[in-house]
């Protein structure tokens, strides 16, 4: 680590250039998450936001550069290193990805069984109270199938969360719900933020999303292959002078055209 902002955050993002093949996604991608914060990475579909997220969370190699959490990259880290970085990571995928054979218990108490040498009574009580955090006690014997949308994501939240991560990954934590599921979802972000102090990188292109939970965000570009803006929304949306900057963070909003809805950064939801 080279500058004090360096070392003050939780994870650092440095000159990365992401590929599929000879099919380069995005390219000299650089930024900081200081720990405890909310960090967005937002861009229209096909920006190359999944796969950053993926190269973060060690299923994609970078082509070049490097993912540093607390100053170790974990890239280049030996086998055991990586295991414990791994180990301090929460991953709630875009569908949920929850076991359909097994209940809403039994999903939660799958990484406890993994990782840990607690007593299936232990196991089982650590289960119920993380449902119950996600506002799902009661629901331990239901299969996925049998409850919404929404809580199938509180439920995937629910089992992210059931090591103690210091740090959460949402990857289109909104997608396919209804906007007041939506918004106690954003809503537990945040609760899970103040509350367990956690670092949580969210995955998203949703307008209301983004301006209730972003302490900082970066946008991806698909046709520059690259970022180009960097900061919080609300203060992007209202400072920018990128064309394609105020585009993405204006979408589907009403203007009077004097400008007011600009300046306070609020948004509506986008179709």
């Amino acid at each position: 680590m080279t500058s004090s902002a360096s070392d003050r955050a939780h994870v650092v993002a440095r000159d990365l250039t992401l590929a599929y093949g000879d099919t380069v996604v995005q390219r000299d991608v650089s930024f900081e998450v200081p720990r405890g914060h909310v960090f967005v990475i937002m861009g229209g579909s096909g920006c190359g936001k999944s796969t950053l997220l993926r190269a973060m969370i060690g299923l994609l190699r970078p082509v070049k550069g490097e993912v540093l959490y607390d100053g170790t990259d974990f890239w280049t880290a030996d086998p055991d290193a990586r295991a414990t970085m791994i180990r301090g990571f929460g991953v709630s995928y875009q569908g949920g990805a929850l076991w359909s054979s097994m209940t809403l218990a039994e999903n939660v108490a799958l990484p406890l069984e993994e990782y840990t040498d607690l007593d299936p009574d232990e196991i089982a009580r650590i289960a119920s109270l993380k449902l119950a955090l996600m506002g799902l006690a009661g629901f331990e014997r239901y299969y996925p199938a049998e409850i919404s949308g929404g809580m199938r994501k509180r439920a995937a939240l629910a089992r992210a969360t059931a090591l103690d991560p210091n740090i959460l990954f949402f990857d289109e934590p909104s997608a396919g719900l209804d906007p007041i599921s939506a918004g106690r979802l954003d809503e537990l972000i945040l609760e899970l933020r103040d509350s367990m102090e956690m670092t949580i990188v969210v995955v998203t292109h949703e307008l209301t999303s983004i301006f209730a939970i972003a302490d900082d965000a970066i946008l991806l570009d698909a046709e520059a292959k690259t970022m180009i803006a960097r900061g919080k929304p609300s203060t992007l949306l209202r400072e920018s002078d990128d064309p394609r900057v105020v585009k993405f963070l204006s979408r589907g909003r009403k203007d009077d055209g004097t400008g007011s809805e600009r300046r306070t950064g609020r948004t509506e939801a986008s179709s």
